[in-house]
């Protein structure tokens, strides 16, 4: 389980075979994978190496995504 951060996507978007190709596709460190209902799913163990690079807040609209950087006190991005 991740210890300083997490993400948060919208299930709409979740649901969206598109969007959850490009969350996977733009994710430099695989959180993201496509499973085989084509629906997003959330790698838990991966989640720590997120380097904050913000490339999965741009899928989607403002809001889908979020993620939460519990290291800078629960920082929102």
């Amino acid at each position: 389980m991740a210890l300083f951060i997490a993400v948060d996507v919208d299930p709409e978007l979740a649901r969206d075979p598109a969007a959850s190709r490009k969350l996977a596709e733009v994710c430099p460190v695989d959180i993201f994978k496509v499973g085989a209902s084509g629906a997003l799913e959330v790698i838990e163990k991966n989640l720590d190496e997120c380097t904050l690079c913000e490339l999965c807040l741009a899928v989607g609209k403002p809001g889908q995504v979020v993620v939460v950087d519990a290291r800078d006190g629960g920082l929102v991005f």
